[in-house]
């Protein structure tokens, strides 16, 4: 039960962090200025690098609450932190209405899934390591490690779906936005 339980956070989590990157050019497009396309696209790229940035500080931030509150409260508030700001990524309104604060809540949003993330990835395999058998820990922590890879196929199949079934004009509108707003159905798995 933790084994499926960690991997399906994991799983979770990764799919919150990869759609942000799959989607990078149309929130190049949404988010930051159009005057210039390259600089909105690097834009876009350095606010999905932020999210690894901040990683190392999530694991330091959470890895110390995890040993204060216990890892299984601390993996929840990491869900709930990743895919909270992942559906708030999908409520953001576009720069066009609000003008720089649009990037600004973008990089905000990422990086807490960054800080989310850092402490969720590692704190998984130690509370999976702790409740296995110690001849199989390499074995059942591997799975955190498949759940991540996972993770990004589930997120590219979900925008391949989405996009299919509505089609390229209407996902590029208002389409991109489902992807992020059905992390909120995920956490509650």
């Amino acid at each position: 039960t933790v084994i499926l339980a960690s991997s399906i956070g994991t799983l979770i989590e990764w799919y919150d962090f990869y759609i942000f990157g799959a989607l990078e050019p149309i929130i190049a497009q949404k988010f930051f200025p159009i005057g210039n396309p390259t600089l909105a696209t690097l834009a876009a790229l350095a606010t999905f690098a932020a999210g690894f940035l901040v990683r190392p500080f999530g694991a330091l931030v959470f890895g110390r609450l995890g040993d204060i509150v216990g890892r299984k409260y601390t993996f929840l508030l990491t869900l709930v932190l990743m895919g909270g700001s992942t559906f708030a990524i999908g409520c953001v309104p576009e720069y066009s209405s609000i003008g720089m604060a649009a990037p600004l809540l973008i990089l905000l949003l990422r990086l807490v899934q960054g800080l989310a993330l850092g402490g969720e990835y590692g704190g998984a395999a130690t509370y999976v390591s702790e409740h296995c058998d110690a001849s199989k820990r390499g074995y059942y922590t591997s799975f955190i490690q498949t759940t991540a890879t996972m993770g990004l196929f589930l997120s590219l199949s979900v925008i391949y779906l989405i996009k299919q079934s509505m089609g390229p004009e209407a996902f590029f509108e208002w389409g991109w936005r489902l992807p992020f707003l059905i992390s909120f159905f995920l956490v509650l798995v």
